[in-house]
């Protein structure tokens, strides 16, 4: 597959232009020019895309897994293993950061999302919202000024994709809104499977 470099990934808005996306009729947020510009959407391989950051849906040992994790690991080549080996493991609503070795990217940075329970909803959500407000912070202090997330916590993990992806823009959002947002360029959702697609193409307009 084709290594995508982070011009072509395409912005909300631009979605919007081509009508691949429609805008909502309603939104609890004012419609902001600034986040659909920098705020991007992509169906594809994670590992393809020329970005300075791409995040991974890590376990606590950060060891490498299967699923998107195995296919990070896979592509970066043995010597990432190695670096995570140094890390002691990361907690869960946490990411640790990491060089990309064999990757287009520059960095890759390791979220633990929680494992979802419905008896746990409340923690779980804030695990979640941790886990990618914690990446973007990363990214900024190592200058990173874009950034690519998978899906985090909706495979074995068990987070409804309709649930999980709304929590993924609601801290997105706040963390463009707040004082470090303008230091980063575009952050895109990657999406993989259709139940992905599907909850992203619903929750982001």
């Amino acid at each position: 597959m084709t290594i995508i470099p982070v011009a072509e990934i395409p912005s909300l808005a631009l979605l919007y232009r081509l009508k691949k996306l429609v805008p909502a009729e309603t939104t609890p947020h004012n419609p902001s020019k600034s986040f659909n510009d920098r705020v991007g959407l992509i169906r594809g391989d994670i590992t393809k895309l020329e970005v300075d950051a791409i995040v991974n849906a890590a376990n606590k040992s950060l060891r490498g897994g299967g699923g998107v994790d195995g296919a990070i690991h896979s592509a970066a080549g043995p010597g990432l293993l190695r670096e995570c080996r140094t890390l002691g493991g990361c907690e869960t609503g946490s990411a640790k950061i990491t060089g990309a070795y064999e990757l287009p990217c520059k960095k890759v940075i390791h979220a633990v999302g929680p494992v979802y329970s419905r008896s746990y909803v409340e923690e779980c959500t804030e695990d979640l919202a941790a886990c990618y407000s914690t990446s973007l912070e990363l990214a900024v202090q190592n200058d990173c000024r874009s950034i690519a997330f998978s899906a985090l916590s909706t495979g074995v993990y068990g987070y409804p994709r309709q649930v999980a992806a709304p929590v993924a823009i609601r801290a997105v959002r706040k963390f463009l809104e707040g004082k470090d947002g303008d230091k980063l360029e575009k952050v895109i959702f990657t999406t993989f499977v259709v139940k992905d697609v599907d909850a992203y193409n619903h929750w982001l307009p």
